[in-house]
């Protein structure tokens, strides 16, 4: 088997200074993918961007923790313990709430092709099951796999729990990558961190999230702890020895597009 990585930044559509770190870290580095928040505050520019770069695959970053509904325009919860007090109280419809903001990307004749969740809300059962139901009435490939292949599950209970979600998945016809990177890495991505996860891809298919930027007092004035990380990781991405390392690693770096 050879290695396979999609390179995937969250959050396409949060601030304009975020988008912008995106479309460069495609541009000018290795990043290959991009999600889009349909609640961001840049949603709009996040399209312009998305339209003027057609190499850049675009899929959707479902929101059920901050910012606003697109069905009520209320609040969505702040945090992910209040998420799940209101799916246990059926206070939120996530299968409407979902596909509305499904519905504002697709309306924009962008084609998404894969779709992840915002705080990896969709790790929780009940959440999974409605996004890999939408995937498949969108016809979109790709549901992120939600364990991180360096995290604590191991063993039996990691096996256990991507049977579930693999047989979901295949009930809808929709896929998972082989592998998930960068969710214990958010916050403290760096050049030698993204190195070191290069050098130890296994065979299959990747998918290493990230979340660049650029640190600007958009970004800086944000409620979000991702901050100053973001051009961190950005510098990491357009790293000319990253480059380099993937190509002496016979690494090939793909998209969501990529059969």
């Amino acid at each position: 088997m050879s290695k396979r990585l999609v390179v995937n930044a969250d959050d396409f559509g949060f601030t304009h200074d975020v988008n912008a770190g995106i479309v460069h870290a495609h541009r000018e580095g290795v990043l290959t993918a991009t999600t889009l928040m349909a609640n961001g505050a840049a949603f709009d520019d996040a399209v312009r961007l998305a339209r003027e770069t057609a190499t850049l695959d675009i899929g959707c970053h479902l929101v059920l923790v901050q910012g606003n509904s697109l069905l009520t325009g209320r609040p969505l919860p702040e945090t992910v313990r209040q998420l799940l007090i209101a799916l246990s109280r059926k206070q939120l419809d996530i299968y409407a709430e979902l596909r509305a903001q499904i519905e504002r990307i697709v309306a924009t004749r962008l084609r998404p092709t894969h779709l992840d969740s915002h705080k990896h809300t969709h790790i929780w059962p009940a959440v999974f099951r409605v996004v890999v139901r939408l995937a498949h009435e969108f016809g979109m490939r790709y549901v992120r796999l939600p364990f991180d292949a360096i995290s604590l599950w191991s063993g039996a209970p990691f096996r256990l729990a991507r049977g579930y979600y693999a047989r979901l998945t295949s009930d809808y016809n929709v896929r998972m990558t082989d592998h998930f990177l960068g969710f214990r890495l958010t916050g403290s991505l760096t050049e030698e961190a993204f190195a070191s996860a290069i050098r130890a891809l296994p065979d299959g298919m990747t998918e290493f999230m990230c979340h660049p930027g650029f640190a600007g007092p958009e970004l800086l004035s944000a409620r979000t702890r991702l901050k100053e990380c973001r051009l961190r990781e950005l510098e990491a991405l357009t790293s000319p020895r990253i480059r380099k390392l993937i190509a002496e690693s016979d690494v090939r770096l793909e998209n969501f597009l990529a059969e």
